[in-house]
């Protein structure tokens, strides 16, 4: 997570920044030209800063003094937590400046939606499930089995952080600041008799105690969902409260995962959905064309940040991996696929964000069963 600092330190830098000038608004029409430089990717970042700066002069105090800004941090081990030390370091700097941020950490992701709707952050950096509610667009990426290979999720980042997209991460008087990679969850089960969902009827599957919608999808396959929080999924596997827990492979270490795995259980090797954390700012305070800026330095540590996550994870035990019988491999693929066009049904995935991933999937596998006969 420490890689994201520079991305946090472009959101930092950049609001202020662009608001130094105090002269009039622009008309609409030099506003349209001047939009033209700032979301051009390949211009000079420069170049685009001063059309920003003319573009939002009008944003400053009546004092000419730079608005304060407010950003609210989850990192789940609070202020000795790497999210919120990058984040730290970057106001310190700024401090020196006299551009004041007021920096807001929280262990408790709930709260800091809630604080954020509430207004009392400008910005806020959360998990890709939590960003959902705020953009429905961005909050697909996490679908559960739509990007099984970190490269597909690379290419699909950096399509949609193309300027022609800028639109879509604009939902109400919310704007999607940027998208990084958090680690691909896989099911964690307690025994490996169940090498697929399709095989936990019966079980107790751990679900997100926020998202009624997940509780709903293990019904319907047989299971009985258990809800849990980020806290206390690792402990209610470990203590046997459920049977089978999809989780970051840097879980295992961390949340000590091994005490619920057993001498029975292990991991399906087949990722169940990539996760991401996601910034959501307030378009009325952070232009689109700023946030562009801030995407693109997003999708400019995508690789570093995958490095980072695969350290972090550290080694897993060979003897833990539960491979999924080839024969069955088709029927897991399909099942995830139902549940997606399930959870479109719902109205809970995006239903074009759900056929961008199906395309760069089939890029990657173009003999893939899906794809000569899309339905998603």
């Amino acid at each position: 997570m420490s890689n994201l600092k520079r991305s946090i330190a472009v959101f930092l830098l950049a609001i202020p920044t662009i608001l130094m000038a105090a002269e009039p608004s622009v008309s609409a029409e030099r506003r349209d030209e001047l939009r033209v430089i700032a979301m051009d990717s390949n211009a000079d970042l420069m170049e685009r800063i001063k059309a920003l700066r003319e573009m939002y002069r009008h944003m400053l105090n009546d004092d000419g003094s730079v608005p304060a800004r407010s950003v609210c941090i989850w990192d789940p081990i609070g202020k000795n937590g790497p999210i919120y030390a990058a984040a730290q370091d970057q106001v310190t700097r700024l401090l020196e400046w006299d551009i004041h941020v007021d920096l807001r950490v929280y262990t408790n992701e709930a709260v800091l939606v809630e604080d954020f709707k509430a207004d009392q952050c400008d910005a806020a950096l959360m998990t890709g499930m939590r960003a959902r509610s705020f953009n429905k667009y961005t909050g697909t990426l996490d679908a559960i089995g739509a990007l099984p290979e970190t490269a597909q999720m690379k290419l699909l980042f950096q399509a949609i952080t193309q300027p022609k997209n800028a639109e879509k991460m604009v939902s109400g008087q919310y704007v999607v600041m940027g998208y990084a990679p958090a680690g691909a969850a896989y099911i964690f089960v307690n025994d490996r008799s169940i090498t697929s969902l399709n095989k936990a009827a019966g079980k107790r599957v751990a679900v997100m105690d926020y998202d009624p919608i997940q509780a709903e999808m293990i019904q319907n396959i047989g299971a009985n969902p258990v809800p849990v929080s980020i806290v206390s999924a690792g402990p209610k596997f470990n203590n046997g409260a459920v049977d089978v827990l999809p989780a970051p492979l840097g879980a295992y270490h961390i949340l000590e995962l091994h005490k619920g795995i057993g001498e029975t259980g292990g991991i399906i090797n087949y990722p169940f959905t990539q996760l991401t954390v996601q910034m959501i700012g307030k378009v009325d305070r952070i232009p689109n064309e700023v946030a562009q800026l801030v995407r693109e330095e997003f999708i400019a540590n995508f690789d570093r940040i995958i490095n980072q996550i695969n350290r972090a994870t550290g080694e897993i035990p060979e003897k833990l991996w539960i491979e999924i019988p080839e024969d069955e491999k088709a029927g897991y693929q399909t099942m995830m696929q139902q549940a997606r066009i399930a959870l479109r049904e719902h109205d809970y995935y995006d239903p074009e964000m759900l056929t961008l991933q199906r395309k760069v999937r089939c890029r990657f596998h173009p003999d893939h069963f899906e794809c000569a006969n899309p339905i998603e």
